[in-house]
């Protein structure tokens, strides 16, 4: 334990605690811009600086340990000085036009220029703009960076990708994608994770909630929508709801008074997931010599885009199971189109999803019929809540209202798709009844639940040892591939997510501040939230799901089956990396 005094007060601290945590241990937070914990800690910015007795220069906090001894203040008049001047610095070449930004209100930048006080810019001001792709998934901004590096930082440590890199040197340095390419060259996932560590706006995802209110607005267009779960348990945050029931109750209501025609759960789409993914596991299983192994799961475009270009050689690996987004999609526009008597072709389906990723994946060519795309539009968290905002929605006012049927139905096994092994544990949950025969008496795999990167699991199908694996964040999936690869791993289905914590920790959820997110396991809450509206269910095995069985009955036959295959599946062709 390590002595000091910060502002004041004495505190006993463990070694190596840095001096950001002391102040905050003291009651008196220092504010930092570019940190993040273990992530980034260059001390870039400068904002974070305290005055330490006896030394000389002002010190950054952030990446400093604490000493014996130290006296330190960090809000003396110099240190005051120096942040201020500092902010300015930064605000000098940054494009402040806050009322049409679409992190006003929610921009570390903003909210630190406002508690410092400042009122004015003394310095000129030098705003750079570059050129984009508009129709990219992700959006990059020039005039918004403050090279504070955690895109950098994020991208190559979690993700393994290298998308970003440094330009220039000096009052000159700038941000961009590496090696000059274009971000649709380069081999981005399109994850989000850079997005959601950006303090400011230099990095969002391409907003596509005009579209939306353009065939909300149709009378000839029918609109359904669906929402994933990890939008579930993320959208509330930023209202002030607890997840739960009575939040998905209100969240059908704001999605009817924004005027969509029909509302239905992506859960329906993930137990629908389940019955084919499931199928083809056991297919496989029971065929082993016809496939390559082990079987990858298909849910994540993130992590398919990944394979593609990185690890070609595994794209034979992927499930041809659609993801329950497009699955839903699929289905929308064909049995449920037919059903309700709509013309498919005049149907605009969209999806509500916590993922960025999601908006490429609706528009790969090999997600569309004759009637046009199995999902239309995508929209993120984010853009949820926006369009909830800008029709003066108050969530906590509104009465709360039943998903429409028939597609509305689900169990808690498609209520966990949204945590890192949730996929995994699902399909296990109705495969090893189908290769038994045999009811679960417990449908709490645990081994493959938790945060960790890489989880790995065995299991008796029948008198016969199945070895699986979980894995969230790209460079855990780096690893684990490498590791298959060299022939030191050897698994017969794995689970892959491209966002550490899966889902719930998505590039399209909302945004937190490093301040909070530092301190709180913000994907671990929203997770534990899913486990528990999974636990509270009647039924949580897919196959259960009397919904789902109704659709096999009057239009799919069976999981599996041609048309099954002509509705749910997909193929897969590997990316050259450019």
């Amino acid at each position: 334990m390590v002595k000091l005094t910060v502002n004041g007060v004495a505190l006993e601290v463990p070694e190596n605690t840095t001096l950001l945590e002391a102040a905050k241990l003291a009651g008196t937070p220092v504010p930092s811009l570019c940190y993040w914990k273990g992530l980034n800690e260059i001390g870039a910015c400068r904002v974070c600086v305290v005055e330490v007795e006896g030394i000389d220069k002002l010190v950054t906090a952030c990446n400093n340990p604490v000493q014996e001894g130290m006296v330190v203040h960090t809000n003396s008049p110099r240190v005051r000085s120096a942040r201020r001047t500092n902010l300015r610095l930064i605000l000098s070449q940054h494009d402040c036009q806050c009322a049409f930004c679409v992190r006003s209100g929610n921009c570390e930048l903003q909210k630190m220029a406002m508690e410092a006080n400042l009122l004015y810019i003394p310095y000129p001001i030098d705003i750079r703009k570059s050129q984009w792709d508009r129709s990219a998934p992700l959006i990059r901004q020039e005039s918004k960076c403050i090279k504070c590096m955690r895109c950098i930082q994020v991208c190559e440590k979690i993700q393994s990708l290298n998308i970003w890199d440094v330009a220039g040197t000096g009052s000159r340095v700038s941000v961009n994608v590496s090696h000059n390419r274009t971000i649709r060259e380069a081999d981005c996932a399109f994850c989000g994770q850079c997005v959601t560590h950006c303090p400011t706006a230099a990095l969002r995802e391409r907003d596509d909630t005009e579209p939306v209110l353009d065939a909300l607005a149709d009378p000839e267009i029918t609109t359904v929508v669906q929402v994933a779960p990890a939008v579930r348990v993320a959208w509330a945050e930023q209202f002030g709801l607890t997840p739960g029931p009575e939040t998905t109750g209100r969240m059908v209501t704001a999605l009817k008074r924004l005027g969509f025609d029909y509302v239905f759960d992506t859960n329906f789409g993930a137990d629908l997931t389940i019955m084919e993914e499931g199928s083809e596991f056991v297919e496989r299983f029971t065929h082993r010599e016809d496939y390559a192994w082990p079987m990858f799961t298909s849910c994540c475009p993130g992590w398919v885009r990944f394979v593609k270009s990185n690890y070609p050689e595994f794209t034979d690996n992927l499930s041809t199971a659609k993801s329950p987004q497009q699955m839903f999609g699929a289905v929308a526009k064909s049995y449920f189109a037919e059903k309700m008597g709509i013309d498919a072709r005049k149907m605009c389906v969209v999806s509500v999803m916590p993922c960025s990723a999601k908006k490429a994946e609706c528009e790969l060519p090999t997600m569309r019929t004759e009637t046009g795309p199995d999902v239309d539009l995508v929209l993120t968290t984010r853009e949820f809540v926006r369009m909830i905002r800008a029709d003066k929605l108050n969530p906590m006012e509104l009465p709360e209202e039943e998903l429409d049927s028939p597609l509305g139905a689900y169990t808690g096994a498609g209520a966990i798709f949204g945590a890192t092994g949730g996929v995994m544990e699902a399909a296990l949950r109705t495969a090893v009844e189908k290769l038994t025969g045999k009811p679960l008496e417990n449908l709490e795999f645990t081994d493959v639940r938790g945060m960790n990167g890489i989880k790995e699991a065995s299991y008796d199908l029948n008198g016969t040892q199945v070895k699986v694996a979980v894995v969230s964040g790209l460079a855990n999936a780096n690893a684990l591939l490498t590791r298959i690869k060299t022939g030191e791993a050897d698994y017969q289905f794995v689970e892959i997510m491209a966002c550490p914590g899966g889902c719930v920790n998505g590039g399209g959820q909302p945004f937190q501040p490093a301040s909070v997110r530092n301190f709180v396991d913000l994907k671990a809450l929203r997770a534990k939230a899913l486990y528990n509206t999974d636990a509270s269910m009647e039924l949580r095995k897919s196959h259960e799901n009397p919904a789902i069985k109704k659709l096999y009955e009057e239009f799919l036959e069976k999981p599996g089956s041609h048309v099954a295959h002509e509705v749910l599946h997909t193929s897969y062709k590997a990316r050259p990396k450019y």
